[in-house]
């Protein structure tokens, strides 16, 4: 199977950019944030409700805690929002109806419930597709990924941010580029 592709900055402006024009534009900008900038699996993502994502002073948490019934690997785990994501959330919460804490946090404009992982896949692969990018719904985890690896974070503590039992799992996630390369023998 071919892995994902790495999405660069410039990729990225133009997913948001689609995902904005579209019917649903800040849900599916929140749900591509949750996976370029916190790495969060599809499955986590359409799992979220209300109260995974907002605190009791009603804006985004600064963690989002994840049960054992909300990961692939059925463990629980933490994922820590960057400042970025966190405006992003807060938006977001700003804008919808019926802030239930147990309802869907990312809602099926269907079903007004959570997506299905298939149904929000195809969603993000959609989306992709339009703005010109032929990928899977795992680009924005595994840009996730390489992008911390760039910015020189250790290889353990990416594991932890992706949720990932083996560090061999993770090390697959990071692509490395030709300059990371010239920079790492130019280093010594």
């Amino acid at each position: 199977m071919a892995k994902a592709k790495v999405l660069t900055k410039d990729e990225i402006k133009r997913v948001m950019r689609i995902a904005d024009a579209g019917s649903n534009g800040l849900r599916d900008r929140t749900a591509l944030s949750l996976s370029v900038l916190a790495g969060m699996r599809i499955g986590e993502i359409a799992a979220l409700t209300i109260s995974d994502v907002r605190g009791l002073d009603g804006k985004a948490m600064d963690v989002i805690h994840l049960s054992k019934h909300q990961t692939k690997g059925h463990r629980s785990r933490r994922v820590f929002i960057s400042d970025e994501l966190r405006k992003i959330l807060n938006v977001y919460l700003a804008q919808i109806s019926q802030l239930d804490d147990q309802r869907a946090f990312i809602r099926s404009s269907r079903t007004g419930g959570h997506f299905s992982n298939v149904s929000l896949s195809l969603r993000f692969k959609a989306i992709y597709a339009a703005a010109g990018i032929k990928t899977s719904s795992h680009s924005g985890r595994r840009t996730f990924a390489t992008r911390l690896n760039a910015a020189g974070i250790g290889m353990a503590t990416i594991q932890q941010a992706m949720g990932h039992a083996n560090i061999a799992t993770t090390a697959g996630y990071c692509w490395v580029s030709d300059e990371q390369l010239a920079n790492a023998v130019n280093a010594i």
